[in-house]
């Protein structure tokens, strides 16, 4: 079992980082509340944008009602009508140029209907409520899978902490406020790799396959379990046995549904990259070629480590960072930028603590990076605590004036854990060879 020195903040009484955690967590919460959402409905209005549910959700469950009840096919043009009808409070019309871009179509796998198939006959409203709930738990059970994926054991007042922490953050908490399914699924890959890692593959392949709702979000991730698996396949094909099987299963149970759906599917992603202008998140940041160049040095640099470590089992510490390096890479290569999507930095961030005092031990580029990203991530929890405070004492349209301050920092906070990372792992594959960690 991994255990690390207790740093002077974690050594404070057992309440105090509960509390504080907690505090920012409100903070947080009550920015969003009281200044975020309020300057978006002003801002619409002025603008005359439309606003509906707007819940992420929506989409997907007027795609499985559609289907399941009347026979449509989800990503007709009709369907999408209807859907932003819900979401936006009505059709777009192109004629109006302050409307959305984006078209919220159906542009998820036909599967995902299976999953929401109990809910296709209830309000939207209840389901909308009940989802919102259902993602906080797992959300909350995912801090523990990764800790417990990381073989890190914290005492329960710093796990209040953390996960105070995590469902007050800026990604978590735009996930919650839109019903975004990314949680669902990084809570799913949460649970995968910490049954992985406790010799259960067939179980892991199960949970991957249904994960794959986003593809996107699974590719890199998947990728590496391949080549990990490659390592040492006639102890390692179950997991890719089980996530094959059952992926033929959904597949063929979708086309029974709604033939021809891949095509279908392809379509309405390639239609969603072109209104969405949809590219990862440094070519989105950075002049043309300087993001893809850097987005080509993560990705290599970090197939390389992740190859070295190809025949490390998955009980040993080599196979934990590899999973927090390619989850932490996946928030910059996929080809959508979206807030919501670093939650899959949660195990980087969680493992960059665990180990600070090792990052801290090692180079001035580390403890540089160290103090960096520790700068990054704290930031958005003072400033939006911060306005909340001032919420209450100013003029509303003085404090929505510095809405944008929180997130200053949520397009450095994926490149910095990225580099913390890589640094990380290539000092610890050249101070000492991999190997299990000590129990």
């Amino acid at each position: 079992m991994n255990t690390v020195p207790a740093s002077r903040l974690l050594q404070l009484r057992s309440w105090t980082l509960p509390l504080f955690a907690i505090l920012c967590a409100v903070g947080t919460w009550t920015y969003a509340n009281r200044v975020l959402v309020p300057h978006q409905i002003s801002d619409s209005a002025a603008h005359d944008r439309p606003r509906g549910n707007l819940s992420d959700l929506y989409p997907r469950w007027i795609g499985a009602q559609e289907l399941l009840l009347h026979g449509r096919d989800p990503y007709s043009p009709d369907v999408t009508r209807k859907i932003q009808a819900g979401y936006y409070g009505r059709p777009l019309d192109s004629s109006r140029p302050a409307d959305p871009k984006d078209q919220q179509a159906f542009a998820y796998p036909v599967y995902v209907v299976f999953y929401l198939a109990p809910t296709v006959r209830l309000g939207f409203g209840i389901v909308q409520k009940a989802f919102f709930w259902i993602l906080v738990g797992i959300t909350a059970a995912s801090v523990l899978l990764w800790l417990r994926l990381l073989d890190w054991r914290v005492a329960p007042s710093v796990q209040a902490a953390m996960l105070a922490l995590t469902l007050g953050s800026m990604p978590v908490l735009q996930g919650l406020k839109l019903q975004q399914l990314t949680l669902l699924v990084a809570a799913m890959c949460a649970a995968a790799m910490a049954l992985l890692a406790a010799g259960r593959p067939i179980a892991a392949g199960i949970l991957l396959s249904l994960a794959t709702i986003k593809p996107q979000l699974l590719l890199p991730l998947l990728l590496w379990l391949a080549v990990w698996s490659l390592g040492d396949l006639r102890h390692r094909y179950r997991w890719a046995a089980s996530f094959l099987i059952v992926m033929t299963v959904l597949c063929a149970a979708s086309e029974w549904l709604l033939p021809h759906w891949i095509g279908s599917f392809w379509h309405a992603v390639g239609e969603y990259w072109q209104y969405a202008q949809a590219v990862p998140m440094l070519e989105a940041i950075l002049p043309h070629p300087w993001g893809r160049l850097l987005e080509a040095l993560f990705a290599g640099t970090t197939a390389v480590a992740c190859f070295k470590r190809r025949q490390q089992p998955e009980n040993t510490g080599a196979f934990q960072s590899s999973i927090c390096l390619v989850l932490a890479l996946t928030v910059l290569a996929v080809p959508t930028f979206s807030l919501y999507n670093q939650v899959l930095l949660l195990p980087a961030i969680l493992l960059i603590v665990r180990d600070r005092r090792t990052i801290w031990e090692g180079n001035f580029v580390s403890r540089a990076l160290l103090i960096m990203v520790t700068a990054l991530l704290a930031w958005p929890w003072l400033s939006g605590a911060a306005l909340a405070g001032l919420s209450f004492v100013l003029p509303p349209e003085t404090v929505e004036r510095a809405w944008a301050l929180p997130i200053w920092t949520v397009t450095q906070i994926p490149v910095g854990v990225a580099a913390l990372m890589l640094v990380h792992y290539y000092q610890t594959t050249f101070a000492a060879p991999a190997g299990p960690r000590p129990s």
